[in-house]
């Protein structure tokens, strides 16, 4: 599946958050891919923008190009290793905001269903109970409003696309999501209603528990 035409918002250019001889934490808005596409045109990036400033930061991690929040970059190369191996033993935390379509019945709840890409779908993935990856989301309703549901989401498991098709297995798909909700949950929002809002982990170097935190957009 082609990427729409691509016109990632400019303003703000490059917000740090946070930034040290090790890190270099950045708030990406949505619509900007994490890392260059590979067409020319899809150059534009939050790892272009970055490393135009900071030339040795790497990517350890990524966000969906409509999902806003909290990207963290490495300026090193035992910094991007230390990290690395922090998200690969799920040893950071990550709390998410979304806003998704109707009003779920319980105020909490754990979705433990594995994902596997929907390959003549992709980048779409889907649940598949014999050949998917182990995935699992605890979530839980922060606001009920109408027709909609705002709420806190944390991915235990980090795989592709993994907080939208969970919240779309519940009958409850993320607003404006191009990819997975239905017509009248894609209307309701001009955007995708998902945003990285806190991440916690240890400090690479200094080895001190470090957080943190974007306020939620919408």
């Amino acid at each position: 599946m082609a990427l729409l035409e691509y016109t990632p918002p400019t303003e703000p250019w490059l917000k740090i958050l946070y930034q040290d001889e090790d890190l270099l934490v950045l708030d990406k808005p949505s619509g900007l891919l994490s890392v260059p596409g590979k067409a020319p045109e899809h150059k534009d990036s939050l790892q272009h923008r970055a490393q135009s400033v900071f030339p040795t930061a790497t990517v350890v991690h990524r966000l969906d190009m409509a999902t806003s929040g909290i990207m963290l970059m490495a300026l090193n190369k035992h910094s991007h290793r230390h990290i690395s191996a922090q998200f690969q033993h799920r040893q950071t935390d990550k709390i998410y905001q979304a806003r998704v379509w109707g009003n779920p019945q319980q105020d909490c709840g754990e979705i433990d269903l594995p994902l596997i890409c929907d390959w003549p779908n992709r980048p779409k993935q889907m649940v598949d109970m014999e050949k998917g990856k182990a995935a699992l989301t605890k979530w839980r309703v922060l606001e009920r409003v109408q027709a909609s549901t705002r709420v806190e989401l944390l991915p235990v498991t980090g795989r592709s696309h993994q907080l939208r098709v969970h919240m779309l297995s519940l009958g409850h798909p993320i607003l404006g999501d191009r990819l997975y909700a239905h017509p009248q949950a894609l209307q309701m929002a001009e955007r995708l209603q998902l945003h990285a809002c806190m991440l916690a982990l240890t400090h690479p170097v200094t080895e001190e528990p470090i957080r943190f935190g974007s306020p939620c957009p919408f």
